[in-house]
Order: C-alpha cells, then structure tokens, then sequence
C-alpha cells in the first residue's frame, strides 16, 4: 500500500434529489492523493449519480461541498467549468474514443489542435506532443495508428492519456473511472489494471468505480460502499474482503448461486449447429439440449457475440446447417427467429436492448406487444398488469412502470430486458454478456432467472467475458478460437483457471 499524501477529494454532505427520487443522501466522501480508491455499490445506489456530480454534469443540492486540492465550492455551484479547474478528470464506460482518427488526433481533441497563423494544423508537432503521451502512459501504439487498430485495454488507456496529458504527476487531479474493465476481456482487463497501479505509484490519485470485485480487492488501497443512495463504510485495503463487500452491498449475507447441472438431466435436442460459418466464425459445430445452459468462453475476436447474431439472423451466414426442434432453419432477419422461439439479448443494451425514452411498461412488452391489440384498441390495462408481475418477479427496481427506461440504472435495465425474453418462454435463450456491469446482487438475480429458465425446459446459450460467471452458470462450456470450437468441458472439471488456460493457449499455439 502507498503512504498516504493528504487528501486529494473531499466530499461532505452531498445530496441530490430529482423530482420523486432522492438520489443521494448527506454522502461524506474522502480520498487520499495517490490512493485506487474504490466505489462499490448495487444497480440504483448511486455512484453513476456521484459520479456525474463531480464531473459537473449535475449540481448538488444545496448544504454539500466538494473540495479538490485547495479548490472548494458549495456542491450546488458544482458545474463542467469547476471541475475541469480542479483538475477532476472522468472517464466513461464509453471512453468516446473515435475509431476513425489517429491516435494523434485523438489525444488533441482533449488539449485543441496546434495551428499556424494561417489556421493549418501543425502535424509535425501534433506528432512530436503525441508520442512523448504515448511513452508517458506505456500506451504501445504510434501517433498515426488509427485507433480502430487498438486492443481494447489500449482504447481505454487512450481516453486515460486524453484526460491526463496536461497534469503533471502527482498534481492534484483526480481521476475518475467509471467502470474500465466492464466490456474487456479478462487478459485486457489485467493489463489496464496493471496501468493504474503504475499511474497511483508516480502519484496520481484514481476514484475506481467497478463491479468487478475481484478487481477491488486486487487493486484498492481503500474502498468505499455506497447503497440506497449513501455511503454505508469505508474501508481499508486490509480489510477487504469478498464476503465483506456483498454483505455491505445487499444490506444482508447472500448465498451465491450455485448451478442444479449437477443433477438435472437435460432433455431433448433443441439446437443442433454444424460447421457454421460467417465474419469471425470459421467453422463452428456443437448441440444444445432443452434445460441446458452452455458456455461460450473466447477472448476477445474469437466469434462467440457474431455466432449469437447469426443464429438470430442478424448477421449473415455464408456456409453451415442449423437445426432447431428437428427443422433446418436459417432465419434470414431477427423477427424470423423470434416467431420461431428464439430470444436474444445484446451486450450493447443501449444501442440494441433497450429503448431509453420509453416507459419500463413499454420495454417490458415490446416483445409482444401485438399480443394486447384488440383491433384498433390496445389493451393497456392488461398490459400494466403484466408488466406489474414482472416488476415484482425480476426485482426490479423502479418507483412505477410508467418510469422512462433511462432513469433506471444499467443492472435494472438488464433485467428489463431479460424479462421482456423470458416472460415469453423462448425455447432458445441467447445471451451476450448477460451481467455486463451489473453489481453482484442483480448478478445473482439473473443468473437465478437464467437458471429458472433452464429447469423450466428453456435452452441457454451464453457468451461472455467473465470467465467465472460461464463457470458459475453453465453446465457445459466449449471454447471458441478464430470461429472454432476447439475445447469442451463439462462438470466438475469447468472451472474459471481451465477456461482461462485453454482461451490463452489455443491463441499461444497459433503463434
């Protein structure tokens, strides 16, 4: 652990009601210059909240403060301007790093593009400034790279350099991130990691807000748990534990769910693919039997999200047999698969799972929504009730179901959209990143549903990162390396290390 340096962030007494919800209450917040400081919580505690405070995006109500260095101001003058003075930089999910520029380009639109007086850019010292960032930040890539060309680990460090160029080390700034790690795979993740433990040790001070605990406890010199809108304890890093941070987050101990696979039989043959291919995927073959629930484990360009989308029909399929319930199909749009049984929920939520400006009620029933039409009247009466059931079933937090599906956070409007599959009893399920960003909580409620699904006869094909939920979740997990399955394990030799090892190793031999 590094010895601590004074207090780069102070937060006392910040709250932030919008109308019908009080978002944060009286939260006191302090972190020490040079710290990882963690910020835990569940979906809805508000740490997207605090988050958006400090950058400026809202204003606090009045009574709080927030200081940064010897900057300080009432948390309700708290605006962009104020921030970006103090030296408090933020980091999205959604690191906005624009695939069609350079590296070079990129990294200017953080500081502007140097001209002459003529108004041309500068190239040559555009160049020059952006590979002393590059060595400053370990990133391994050239100012003309294009950052389409980017690993994943490296995007994210990009937005990072962006953010930090002009800061000196050990300057007073304050960098916020704000779930790095949820869309990389777990070698990028470490490597990112590994990054932010070399930025906090020359002196920079990092708020880490992560769902990922593992990575709390690998990384933190202290952490702090929020629920309900408060921070509830903070703790050292020798005092953290897994245990410890659940129970702080659910309010209560909670049992993590275990897979039935063990002694349930699964049933008939749903899905039957033989050397399926398309985009990324070469060659792909396996089955999938009625009340299993098969893994897909891959590092990152390996095919598993493009072979979903191709047995949904949303991307093309060039060679290959797909059998559903004993019938070849190939479903040449998603409303094809759909009418078929099929469901399918993207790891891209925002852009293809939900729809932020309607109700909680309308994305519940946009599935199905032909189903409550009585020629020209819509039945909105048994629409709301059904939409209620699921509320309450998926324990999903929301004051109403007339509620727009953007004020709820990400883990909430995951189990929106689950639900909106599952209360259709699909006979095959698919799911791409199914508990991406979501806190531990309402990644136990979902894989519990998931599970649910699979007793009740329903057929699961999931692909994920996370290397331990495929683990915790399947009964069965093949690994796919460039569009081939070329590893299959079953219970009880599936575990997390196995995963990891055969993902690294296939790609180790290919080089």
């Amino acid at each position: 652990m590094r010895t601590a340096g004074g207090t780069a962030l102070r937060v006392t007494g910040l709250s932030k009601t919008f109308p019908g919800t009080r978002a944060l209450r009286a939260v006191s917040l302090e972190v020490r210059r040079g710290d990882i400081h963690a910020l835990v919580g569940g979906n809805g505690s508000g740490k997207s909240t605090l988050v958006k405070i400090l950058a400026g995006v809202h204003a606090g109500d009045a009574g709080g403060t927030i200081e940064v260095g010897a900057l300080q101001r009432r948390s309700d003058h708290w605006s962009p301007p104020s921030a970006r003075a103090a030296g408090v930089r933020v980091v999205h999910q959604d690191v906005a790093v624009f695939d069609d520029l350079t590296v070079a380009e990129n990294l200017a639109l953080g500081r502007g593009f140097e001209t002459t007086r003529a108004g041309r850019i500068r190239w040559r010292s555009l160049h020059q400034r952006a590979a002393a960032v590059l060595r400053r930040f370990h990133i391994g890539a050239a100012p003309d790279t294009a950052a389409h060309a980017l690993r994943p680990s490296d995007r994210t460090m990009l937005a990072i350099a962006r953010a930090l160029q002009d800061q000196e080390v050990g300057h007073d700034a304050v960098l916020v991130l704000d779930e790095p790690t949820a869309a990389l795979p777990e070698a990028d993740a470490e490597r990112l990691l590994s990054a932010l433990r070399r930025y906090a040790a020359a002196g920079q001070t990092i708020v880490l807000v992560s769902h990922r605990l593992d990575e709390v406890l690998a990384v933190a010199d202290r952490a702090s748990v929020m629920r309900d809108g408060a921070v509830v304890a903070t703790l050292d890093a020798d005092e953290l534990t897994e245990e410890r941070l659940v129970e702080l987050i659910a309010g209560r101990v909670r049992k993590p769910v275990r897979p039935t696979s063990g002694s349930r039989r699964a049933g008939q043959a749903i899905l039957q693919v033989r050397d399926l291919a398309g985009g990324p995927v070469a060659a792909a073959g396996f089955e999938l039997r009625a009340g299993e629930v098969l893994g897909l484990a891959g590092l990152a360009g390996a095919g598993g999200p493009e072979l979903l989308r191709m047995l949904f029909g949303a991307h093309a399929v060039d060679a290959g047999h797909v059998t559903l319930e004993g019938r070849p199909v190939r479903f040449r749009t998603p409303h094809e698969a759909v009418g078929a049984g099929v469901a399918y929920v993207s790891a891209r939520r925002s852009a293809e799972g939900a729809f932020p400006a309607l109700s909680v009620r309308e994305n519940l029933s946009a599935a199905g929504i032909r189903e409550y039409w009585r020629g020209l009247h819509l039945r909105r009466r048994e629409e709301r009730a059904d939409a209620v059931r699921s509320i309450e079933a998926f324990s999903i937090r929301t004051s109403s179901d007339e509620r727009p599906m953007a004020t709820l956070s990400g883990g909430n409007q995951q189990k929106v959209v689950l639900a909106r599959w599952l209360q259709r009893r699909p006979r095959l399920l698919l799911l791409d990143e199914p508990t991406q960003a979501v806190d531990v909580t309402a990644r136990a409620e979902i894989h519990a549903h998931i599970r649910a699904a699979a007793d009740q006869g329903t057929a699961v094909l999931v692909v994920s990162s996370d290397f331990e939920e495929l683990a915790l979740l399947s009964d069965r997990a093949l690994v796919l390396d460039r569009g081939r399955i070329v590893a299959e394990l079953r219970r009880p030799h599936l575990d997390r290390h196995r995963l990891t090892a055969l993902a690294h190793q296939t790609m180790e031999n290919a080089t």
